[in-house]
């Protein structure tokens, strides 16, 4: 939704400026003066403005304000506080001016006459379509306190999910800033010093020794390369990243990488299994269940088997079978558990078990994701300095060999 600035004059006479949401300036001038104000002018920001002021209106919005959110606003419509009563008291008690902001234009269009939901909608950049959907469902079943307390646990899932993938790759990011680090001092300071002890003798260098010699000048000549090369490739594969056709050979190549598969594969169930979970808990139906995951997963590959399924169910497929066509994807665990569920009229329960697990795997796989990674990391270490020692130690041998002669 578009940004709209203003200039408006209140009651007391001062002149205030600020900025609203809005489908179009006919609608902010009927919905401003509601809020005690007289409006002098107003108009639309521009493009680049309203990129920059949307960013700076989610600066400091997490994961975990979205959270307390939805628990507090659950507990009060549970002990019966109307909703307005409760989006009140709740916005006193932000820090976060931004956040505060938020909750007061969303109280602010339900006195209007807007739906909850429909107000979380027009705030869609910090507020997830989950949280949407199941908003409105909690309006037309009556129970928006269950509704938003279900919210709660599955977007605390989620941001256990998103922790425990960082978790899993702070060590590999250390070990490969660390070690490069060190190589590079090892290529562009210490060698050339000692190199240069070799040039000056008159030995007929090794082979081993004169790559040694040339990979230094070269890393002494162009460090700056070294800087460069992250950038550009992590710019061509976001690039890349943005074409469906390429991007699918970028998914399955993470889907069968020794060790980076654990932590995508485990993420793409957990996330399949909280998702559905919730959903289907909150009565979606199964299409609109899977159409909101399609939008919400990121991998190519496990979106189009996700397409499939939901193609195979609505021709009268049961779930577990449509799942099971998808063996590379989806382990026989996780077919055995939605079969089960489905024969047994618990589907919820079993989905439930499933993301617990698949989070608690993932988990797993973060803590050991060290464990797995050194074993590489030191023989990729042991490799390169063994070159070089060698490098380093064989003209001294052909030397002394000359000397004892």
């Amino acid at each position: 939704m578009p940004l709209f600035t203003y200039t408006a004059m209140n009651y007391d006479g001062e002149i205030i400026k600020g900025l609203v949401e809005g489908d179009n300036i006919d609608t902010i001038h009927d919905n401003i003066p509601l809020s005690g104000i007289y409006i002098l002018s107003i108009r639309r920001a521009g493009r680049l403005t309203n990129f920059y002021l949307k960013s700076v209106k989610t600066w400091g919005i997490k994961s975990k304000n979205i959270i307390e959110f939805s628990n507090n606003l659950s507990v009060m419509l549970r002990a019966g506080v109307p909703l307005l009563t409760a989006l009140s008291d709740i916005s006193e008690t932000i820090e976060n001016k931004h956040f505060r902001e938020k909750i007061i234009d969303i109280k602010r269009r339900i006195e209007l006459g807007t739906s909850f939901s429909a107000a979380l909608s027009v705030h869609e950049d910090i507020f997830p379509e989950i949280f949407i959907n199941l908003a409105a469902v909690g309006e037309e079943t009556g129970r928006l306190d269950v509704s938003l307390s279900d919210i709660a646990v599955h977007l605390q899932r989620m941001e256990d999910l998103k922790n425990a993938i960082k978790r899993a790759l702070i060590y590999p990011t250390f070990a490969i800033i660390t070690t490069t680090g060190a190589l590079l001092f090892w290529l562009i300071y210490v060698l050339p010093k000692i190199t240069g002890v070799f040039s000056s003798m008159a030995v007929e260098l090794p082979l081993i020794t004169k790559l040694l010699i040339a990979t230094s000048n070269f890393s002494k000549a162009n460090w700056y390369i070294f800087i460069l090369l992250p950038v550009i490739i992590f710019t061509t594969l976001k690039l890349l990243s943005r074409k469906e056709a390429t991007k699918y050979y970028v998914d399955t190549a993470k889907l069968k990488m020794p060790i980076i598969r654990l932590v995508v594969s485990n993420k793409l169930l957990a996330l399949f299994t909280e998702q559905s979970r919730i959903l289907i808990a909150a009565g979606l139906t199964i299409d609109r269940t899977f159409d909101i995951m399609i939008k919400v997963i990121n991998n190519v590959v496990f979106k189009r088997a996700l397409i499939n399924i939901k193609e195979d169910i609505l021709v009268g497929s049961r779930i577990s079978e449509a799942v099971k066509k998808h063996p590379h994807l989806f382990p026989n665990a996780v077919v055995r558990m939605i079969h089960i569920g489905e024969e047994t009229g618990n589907l919820t329960e079993q989905l439930d078990y499933l993301s617990e697990y698949f989070l608690k795997k993932l988990d797993d796989v973060s803590q050991k994701m060290g464990k797995m990674i050194e074993p590489i990391v030191i023989a990729a270490i042991g490799l390169v300095f063994l070159l070089i020692i060698l490098g380093l130690l064989s003209p001294l041998y052909d030397l002394i060999s000359v000397m004892g002669k």
